[in-house]
C-alpha cells in the first residue's frame, strides 16, 4: 500500500488557509456540533487517505461539488 498523501488533502488544506476560516468554523460548516467541530476537522486534516463521506462534507461546506474537489488537474484525452 502506498503511504503517500492524497493530493486532494493538499487542496483541502490550501483552501482552508486561503478561506481565513478557523478549524472550528469549518467544523461547524461541515455539520459538527460546537464541542467537536475543531477536533473533527483537525482529524480530517491530518488524514492521508480521507473517507469519501468526509470529502463530501468538506466540499459542501466549501461551496463546491465533490467533482470539483477531487477532479484531476490533468485529464488525458484520446485523440480522434
Amino acid at each position: 500500500m502506498n503511504d503517500s498523501e492524497d493530493p486532494v488533502m493538499v487542496r483541502v488544506r490550501a483552501w482552508l488557509e486561503a478561506s481565513g476560516l478557523t478549524q472550528h468554523d469549518l467544523g461547524l460548516k461541515m455539520g459538527y456540533d460546537a464541542e467537536s467541530a475543531r477536533k473533527s476537522v483537525w482529524q480530517f486534516l491530518k488524514s492521508k487517505d480521507p473517507r469519501i463521506g468526509m470529502l463530501r462534507r468538506f466540499a459542501a461546506a466549501a461551496g463546491m461539488t465533490i467533482e470539483e474537489l477531487v477532479g484531476e488537474s490533468t485529464v488525458k484525452r484520446s485523440k480522434k
